[in-house]
């Protein structure tokens, strides 16, 4: 029997009662605080929970919070039909949850205003030093201390991603105790800082191996990696305290550092089967995976998702498209690549980077808003059984077993990578050709699986420093560096679909390229002959567009005319939005909790 961690759902430790308000914290249950904290094995227990609530992977059973392709859509990857998912214009009369329950806010990426996995592990946190401590070893006490303020700091920084300010809480306390229930916001910079203290300490006493699939020093390295990238990037990008933005990026650098020069890890294997394989167990590509068991009763829903009969609302757009690098190394517009130019979905496989074939069907599906659909969360097989009437359970409904990777090493490279180009620019060492080589360059060397080498699929030249001049890419941002473009190019051909895009736009402050009337062809499919390709789209109503933006809609007799790019059912660009989309605001119903306990609750600015 696998000793996996994601087997553990039926296992939860009540410690919680229930409460009305929404930073109540109730008291443990006396039973159980009586007699647990003593072993080793109760505090495993108690942290078992935390991981299928900060390891998602593909969620479970019909579950999408913080799951690929279902939960992670809302971008400028992305275009439906109708009117495109908004930002929230007004402020909710609720936002708030107490429960352990995975609270999910998809325009955010992240959880509702709810501290209540704060409260957990704050108890954790406590226990540890009152109880545990005196009954194990010093070794035993200062592992799960440090998993304890890894959780924390990990917790801490997605609420900060949602809301900025929140209040911080790094004792429990009682209900009585209203000065801590119904304390104001901390500002961001304080909690940060905290959160950088709590990480820090995990990665100086954590275990380098605590047993397959239990969080060891080389995850939480890896997820420091993220997460202080993450903050040193926001600083640099919305203003704020330079000297903090520099430490938290040394620290994403030295954290890659010590899982690249571990050796441990290696970009093995194609890009395809890291999201498709029934058991991850082994592959160097991976520090951390969601198993998954249909004899165990432990599966899935997105794979049926992905095969090619259940639809996609949110599919993948032209812009994405363009945005792929050619196999020759060079953007479509200097490519050399022969039809390098030509943007139908067929072209665009055989000219791209390989993982755009390892992403994406290779012909037009109607299943997808855009025509063009996803196919990277299922095997090669589960596609090809969408006409047949008799999908197999394990690419249908939620009975599907497929692994997901929930910490690749891909992710730290493209972390490490990013952080030293930023560090760079604070007067550390310029990014050398090595650098590339064992990062980028690292990913565009994957092998390729069979299936994709007799299509004609080939991999992508090397990224070679010397060749990022400013004219690279003629569709490159003039504040951003050649190299930092081309690094950030990088993030977006790995991660589609999964849980980076909204929030790299966020903290390099570049929400306005979901802005669909400044950015129309986030609107738009690829390239198609309706005609020839999908006929029995030809109704009334239909419409592509040509190379010139003229828009040409089917009248019923100009069948031959309809050849452009695709543009979805009645689609029509998102509400405006502003800078205080970056930040989520707080319920009314949270804020009036305040005053009627003499309190104050600030409202997130510009809401």
């Amino acid at each position: 029997m696998k000793k996996l961690i994601y087997l553990l759902f039926a296992f939860t430790l009540i410690l919680f009662i229930g409460c009305d308000d929404v930073l109540s914290r109730p008291e443990l249950t006396k039973p159980n605080d009586k007699t647990y904290w003593k072993t080793e094995t109760d505090i495993r227990h108690y942290v078992n929970e935390y991981y299928p609530q900060y390891f998602v992977g593909y969620n479970n059973g019909w579950g999408t919070q913080y799951a690929p392709l279902r939960g992670y859509n809302f971008a400028d990857d992305f275009a439906s039909t109708g009117k495109q998912s908004s930002f929230e214009n007004s402020i909710p009369s609720s936002r708030g949850a107490t429960s352990l329950g995975q609270s999910w806010l998809p325009q955010y990426s992240g959880p509702t205003w709810n501290f209540a996995w704060i409260k957990k592990t704050n108890i954790l946190i406590e226990r540890l030093e009152n109880v545990t401590k005196s009954n194990v070893s010093d070794e035993v006490y200062k592992h799960w201390k440090a998993v304890a303020h890894f959780f924390r700091g990990f917790e801490y920084t997605r609420l900060v991603n949602v809301f900025g300010d929140v209040p911080l809480y790094l004792e429990t306390f009682t209900e009585i105790d209203k000065t801590q229930m119904w304390k104001d916001r901390n500002n961001r910079t304080e909690i940060m800082e905290a959160v950088y203290n709590d990480l820090k300490y995990a990665f100086e006493n954590m275990r380098e191996n605590d047993g397959d699939q239990y969080l060891n020093k080389y995850i939480a390295a890896a997820y420091i990696s993220r997460l202080m990238l993450n903050e040193g990037t926001w600083i640099i990008y919305h203003g704020g305290n330079k000297d903090n933005a520099k430490k938290y990026l040394e620290f994403a650098k030295d954290a890659g550092d010590y899982v690249i020069d571990s050796g441990k890890y290696a970009i093995s294997g194609d890009f395809k089967s890291l999201f498709a394989r029934k058991d991850l167990k082994g592959h160097r590509g991976v520090l951390l995976y969601r198993f998954y068991d249909a004899a165990k009763g432990v599966t899935h829903c997105i794979a049926s998702y992905s095969n090619g009969y259940e639809a996609q609302t949110a599919a993948a757009n032209l812009d994405l498209a363009k945005a792929f690098i050619c196999n020759d190394g060079k953007t479509f517009q200097n490519s050399s690549v022969k039809e390098a130019m030509k943007l139908d979905i067929q072209s665009t496989i055989l000219t791209r980077d390989p993982r755009f074939e390892a992403t994406f069907l290779d012909h037009p599906k109607v299943q997808a808003s855009t025509l063009l659909y996803a196919s990277k969360f299922i095997d090669r097989k589960g596609p090809t059984f969408w006409n047949s009437g008799n999908i197999p359970p394990e690419y249908a409904s939620i009975t599907n077993p497929n692994n997901y990777p929930v910490m690749r090493y891909a992710e730290v490279l493209l972390n490490w990578i990013e952080a030293k180009v930023e560090l760079a620019n604070f007067g550390g060492a310029a990014v050398t050709q090595s650098d590339i080589d064992k990062s980028i360059n690292a990913l565009r060397n994957r092998d390729l699986d069979e299936i994709a080498i007799q299509k004609g699929i080939k991999k992508t030249s090397p990224l070679i420093i010397a060749e990022i001049t400013t004219d690279f890419d003629p569709n490159r941002d003039v504040d951003v560096s050649p190299l930092m473009w081309e690094i950030r190019r990088e993030r977006r051909m790995e991660f589609v679909f999964e849980h980076t895009r909204l929030l790299d736009l966020k903290r390099w402050k570049k929400l306005h390229y979901m802005d669909n009337t400044k950015n129309p062809v986030t609107m738009l499919g690829l390239w198609i002959n309706i005609e020839r390709e999908i006929p029995s789209l030809l109704k009334k109503g239909l419409k592509v567009m040509s190379t010139d933006g003229t828009i040409i809609e089917y009248n019923g007799s100009n069948s031959n005319e309809m050849i452009g790019f695709y543009v979805p059912d009645n689609s029509k660009p998102r509400d405006q939005f502003t800078d205080r989309s970056y930040l989520s605001p707080v319920g009314q119903a949270q804020i009036d909790q305040y005053k009627d306990h003499g309190s104050n609750l600030t409202q997130t600015k510009g809401w």
